[in-house]
């Protein structure tokens, strides 16, 4: 969806509408609306998934002073449509979107907390020439926007705001840092100077050139649950979980699965196979390296519950979806599993139009490794002196990386460059990509000290929260920061770039709800993460894949660089290319490149954020238009 907001006497150019809405089509390719009036035009592309034929947008009520375009699913739409009706609303059609403006008129901006699904939502009251904006409790669907003479502009992908010329285009250098600490930024930052995120759970008006913004959900607090009938909550997670699906299988068109074959995913499919009178779809990625390739589990489930299964194998060739990728991460991501994501998008797209996916399971029930690595550093590691531990990381980056995916060696020197950095870091020290002392190697002076410190106090913001252990504020922090700013925009823009809908149910309020109830004892329980998830499930899954630990799901990144894209990372990052925008020095780059290609230290990661950023901003920062 699209928008264009001007000053109240002039109708906005339903040519640059025009132009918003057609670069979304990919996400939308069933249809399209417009509405245009005094001051106001919205745009909105459709995918159609509920009520094919009555669900048209923009859609008002009953007196058309309501006008709403809407990207997502309200899962408790049919509960919701009974309370309007008997209250007297009177609803046209079937579509989940016409019970938002009819609760609007009920509730005012008290109605998003209602809303149990994934929405960016876009809503002009003309009685009171206000433009509201909201966007879901945990930030599965995205929402930017930016103001520039006089206008506000929105769209669910940057590039939007980009073809109606509402961004000058002046980068973000804050952004920039942590794009290459973190791989992705945080709300309400972009790459772009001019262009914010709305947060998850966020909103914001804008009423006669006034904009104002707030928060409609607060996240509740973990509490310190003491009832640990083992039983009682295994039994409520295994039926909250098992509705969650069941309700997010509504559908009028086709609907199937991403299956890994991980604990999460699996669980999906089981659900799934009980609540379905057809054998489920599923789909699924591989890769030619072992140590990567997770098919021969995803088979395993897909034969347990006799799906109807496809899959397929991504090859280093994959280079050639290099340029295809960064055309859909105007907002850029540097997550290695951008690819992967995409081509089983693709393979599902081929039979359905809905895929549900098991995002959102970690960071409820314990599942990253960087958990593990948190409490063995405070069980030992931190109260080494720091001089030891420098002395250790030293012996570590002589020992050279395996190829491998995983493995001891790799594991050991991901434990120890992490225990090197500040311990007030937490589990993130895991999960941060660039080291003070990499940063100041890399980093020209001027742009040093724009971004000196800010990326610490990011993660320092997100780190300090509410919860009555270690490993739940842990959770907490991933919940806020890693999954709607990684996770889920990943998930959103690679399957959106093929049209598909990607839904979340772990991510459903009733699970959320009842997961941060869940006393952490029993998420990680002698020494097996996700626990109570695992027992709820296992009279259903297979052995194997109850005793699996945590893959991730990634490519053999670390060797394509070497290797298969080594032509890439010597045009992108040689010193002419760098040297032209002065941030970075051209010199450590080089050395970065030498010394991953000799083997000796595996910074595939870190070149990889550059290499994104690089392609970035050839291809929406320095083009004329956008593509």
């Amino acid at each position: 969806m699209a928008f264009d907001a001007a000053r109240r006497d002039e109708t906005p150019d339903e040519t640059r509408l025009r132009r918003m809405v057609d670069t979304l089509v990919h996400r939308g390719p069933d249809g399209s609306g417009t509405y245009v009036a005094a001051g106001v035009a919205l745009g909105m592309r459709r995918l159609a998934v509920i009520d094919v034929a009555g669900g048209q947008q923009p859609m008002s009520n009953e007196t058309g002073e309501i006008t709403v375009v809407f990207n997502g699913e309200i899962y408790n739409h049919r509960e919701l449509r009974a309370e309007l009706e008997r209250a007297g609303h009177r609803l046209r059609t079937r579509s989940d979107t016409e019970v938002i403006p009819h609760l609007y008129e009920e509730h005012g901006l008290g109605f998003l907390a209602r809303l149990n699904g994934m929405f960016a939502i876009a809503l002009w009251d003309a009685a009171r020439r206000q433009l509201l904006l909201a966007r879901d409790k945990i930030g599965v669907k995205p929402l930017f926007w930016s103001r520039r003479d006089g206008r506000l502009c929105f769209g669910s992908e940057v590039k939007a705001i980009l073809a109606a010329d509402g961004s000058s285009r002046e980068l973000d250098l804050v952004g920039l840092d942590q794009l290459l600490t973190f791989e992705y930024t945080a709300s309400p930052r972009t790459l772009f100077a001019d262009v914010h995120k709305l947060p998850p759970g966020g909103w914001l008006t804008w009423r006669e050139g006034v904009l104002e913004t707030g928060s409609f959900f607060a996240w509740p607090v973990a509490a310190d649950a003491h009832d640990d009938d083992v039983e009682r909550w295994t039994s409520l997670l295994r039926t909250t979980l098992d509705a969650a699906v069941e309700r997010q299988m509504i559908s009028d068109v086709p609907l199937g699965a991403l299956l890994s074959g991980g604990i999460d995913s699996s669980i999906l499919v089981a659900a799934m196979s009980r609540a379905s009178a057809q054998p489920v779809r599923t789909f699924s990625i591989g890769f030619a390296d072992r140590s990567y390739d997770e098919l021969r589990y995803a088979r395993l489930v897909a034969q347990r519950f006799a799906t109807e299964h496809h899959e397929a194998v991504l090859e280093p060739r994959a280079l050639d979806l290099v340029e295809r990728v960064i055309r859909h991460l105007d907002q850029p991501i540097a997550d290695f599993s951008v690819f992967p994501t995409l081509l089983v998008s693709e393979i599902a797209r081929g039979q359905v139009t809905v895929a549900l996916s098991g995002d959102g399971g970690d960071e409820l029930f314990a599942g990253y490794d960087a958990y593990v690595a948190d409490r063995l550093a405070r069980g030992s590691l931190d109260a080494l002196p720091a001089a030891v531990r420098r002395a250790l990381l030293a012996v570590a980056s002589r020992v050279p990386g395996s190829p491998a995916k995983k493995g001891l060696r790799n594991t050991v020197k991901r434990l120890l460059e992490g225990a090197a950095l500040p311990a007030r870091w937490g589990h993130q020290r895991w999960m941060v990509f660039l080291s003070p002392e990499q940063r100041t190697a890399l980093y020209r002076p001027d742009f040093a000290r724009a971004v000196a410190g800010e990326a610490e106090r990011t993660l320092l913001s997100f780190l300090d929260n509410p919860g009555p252990d270690p490993l739940q504020r842990a959770m907490n922090c991933d919940l806020r920061f890693y999954l709607p700013e990684d996770i889920l925009p990943k998930v959103d823009l690679m399957s959106m770039a093929v049209s598909l809908e990607a839904r979340v149910p772990y991510l459903d309020d009733e699970v959320v709800a009842l997961a941060l109830a869940l006393p952490s004892r029993l998420k990680w329980r002698r020494g097996t993460r996700k626990w109570i998830l695992r027992r709820a499930y296992a009279d259903v899954l297979p052995r194997e894949i109850l005793e699996r630990g945590k893959e991730g799901f990634s490519i053999p990144m670390k060797s394509w660089l070497s290797r298969e894209w080594r032509p890439l990372v010597h045009d992108l990052l040689s010193p002419d290319a760098l040297a032209r925008d002065g941030l970075l020095e051209p010199r450590a780059v080089a050395r970065l490149v030498a010394e991953h290609e000799s083997g000796r230290v595996n910074h595939s990661h870190l070149l990889w954020a550059l290499l994104v950023f690089q392609l970035w901003k050839r291809t929406w920062a320095d083009a004329p238009a956008a593509p």
